[in-house]
């Protein structure tokens, strides 16, 4: 029986747990205490708004990581951005050049703007870094607990590394895609919250479908501006871990950020949504990280200014849309500094 370690006791850490073990994985979740393990095991698998009662046989909880990852075949970290360097360190001692490593986690540090491979790769012997993957994509965790069907892209600079992974993943509900390009996998599945915090604001002030559908659509532009200035594949942003993680997070009531963008148009502060929720919003950070690193890069990025500027300056949403709506608008595929499609290049556009 092939075993896996999760990392995370958050929802999609228990979620991803849950269903490997339901297929017949050996499941060990690593908690951050033994107080936390045992209470686990007692009331049932509690996070983020729900409960998972049933726990399989072949599924534990423990707090020693030493233990936890000994004989697996793949840690995942299913934990929130802002602790993955943390959460590493820990791990980092236990692990060997059999282990594959994946991040299921999506934001950018704070203080350094790093994605989490970069993260990982940083904090563990360079002889494993080969083994680093990336799992992203439409995969709201309330669903696939259920047996929803879904799909999942893992992501590996080694093509060995993501087949691997694939085979361990899938599950008959959970069908998961192998990719090459890490840097596209990992920033679509970021990046995307800064986009469902505004889908959600244009919800929460009434907007409709048509408006809703033309933020998505020029959100989803550019962030693959973004992604492409820091070394993505643009076609990656038209795939399950851009597109089709854009289009759940942004129409789902289970999106954490999503909920946020609706409160933040009741005239509520961002802590304090933040104090009242199951979870972490990623995309509040996000949008910093991002805002920052668009203008470290000079590109042109509206839409993630105008959200910084609700999150942090005070902007009130609904002067922010219009905002937007009065800027002056070119190409559709252009943008300042942007460089999204070669071919772009050698014509003139309208």
């Amino acid at each position: 029986m092939p075993k896996i370690t999760v990392v995370g006791t958050t929802a999609w850490g228990m979620t991803i747990g849950v269903i490997l073990a339901n297929k017949g994985t050996k499941v060990d979740l690593l908690a951050r205490t033994q107080k936390e393990a045992v209470d686990l095991h007692n009331t049932g698998l509690k996070s983020e708004g729900f409960v998972i009662n049933d726990m399989p046989a072949n599924f534990r909880v423990i707090e020693d990581p030493c233990e936890a990852l000994a004989d697996s075949q793949a840690v995942i970290l299913a934990v929130p951005s802002q602790s993955m360097r943390a959460n590493v360190k820990i791990i980092s001692h236990f692990l060997s050049k059999s282990i594959l490593i994946a991040s299921a986690a999506k934001g950018l540090e704070a203080v350094t703007k790093k994605r989490m491979t970069q993260v990982i790769a940083e904090e563990i012997d360079p002889k494993f870094k080969h083994n680093i993957c990336v799992l992203s994509g439409p995969n709201l965790a309330r669903e696939i607990v259920l047996g929803l069907p879904a799909a999942t892209v893992v992501a590996a600079e080694d093509n060995n590394v993501s087949r691997a992974m694939q085979k361990l993943l899938t599950t008959p509900n959970l069908c998961v895609f192998t990719h090459h390009d890490v840097i596209g996998v990992e920033l679509g599945g970021t990046l995307k919250n800064i986009i469902a915090l505004g889908a959600g604001m244009a919800d929460g002030l009434g907007y409709g479908d048509n408006a809703k559908a033309a933020f998505i659509t020029r959100g989803l532009t550019e962030v693959s501006a973004l992604g492409v200035a820091m070394g993505a594949d643009p076609l990656t942003f038209s795939g399950l871990a851009g597109l089709g993680d854009l289009i759940a997070t942004c129409s789902s009531p289970l999106s954490r950020n999503h909920l946020m963008g609706v409160e933040l148009t009741k005239g509520r502060t961002t802590e304090e949504i933040a104090s009242s929720m199951d979870g972490i919003a990623e995309g509040v950070n996000t949008t910093r990280v991002a805002w920052e690193l668009a203008r470290d890069l000079g590109l042109g990025m509206p839409i993630t200014e105008k959200i910084y500027r609700v999150l942090f300056e005070g902007l009130n949403p609904q002067e922010a849309a219009q905002e937007l709506m009065r800027a002056q608008v070119d190409h559709e595929l252009t943008g300042r500094q942007w460089k999204l499609f070669s071919f772009l290049n050698r014509r003139k556009l309208p």
